[in-house]
């Protein structure tokens, strides 16, 4: 096996939105909208959901950070190129998706493709779709 480094490094994007920011109520809802955004998108492809939090609640020794109610992935892909074997490696696509008492927190590692994460980034901002006022806040 081999050991190589792209020359590229990818950042995380993350957002939390407070409960009151928008009308989706749970983690579930949430992975209907993305995917939805998924389907919409012609270079984009859902493959799958992935339930993290009951995966690692089953786990003999899995550990759960107390304020994570719920935790999943929605998995997908964007078929623009496929210019290396490596690039395989950094495919397919993932955003996380987790629930906190007040908040719920939406990350996604950058992709190398800047219209991916212009798309990402879009569907992860509609999930924030309610106006708040300071007396809410």
């Amino acid at each position: 096996m081999q050991q190589s480094f792209t020359r590229e490094s990818y950042s995380l994007f993350s957002l939390e939105i407070g409960k009151s920011e928008t009308t989706f109520n749970s983690v579930s809802q949430i992975l209907d909208h993305l995917k939805s955004c998924i389907e919409a998108d012609p270079a984009a492809t859902f493959i799958a959901t992935f339930d993290h939090h009951t995966h690692t609640s089953t786990l003999p020794n899995g550990q759960i950070h107390e304020e994570i109610g719920a935790a999943s992935n929605i998995i997908f892909c964007f078929g623009f190129t496929l210019p290396t074997p490596q690039a395989m490696a950094l495919r397919p696509r993932s955003i996380g998706v987790v629930e906190l008492p007040e908040s719920f927190y939406i990350t996604f590692m950058e992709a190398p493709m800047p219209v991916a994460n212009t798309a990402m980034e879009s569907w992860a901002r509609a999930i924030q779709n309610r106006e708040t006022t300071g007396a809410e806040a």
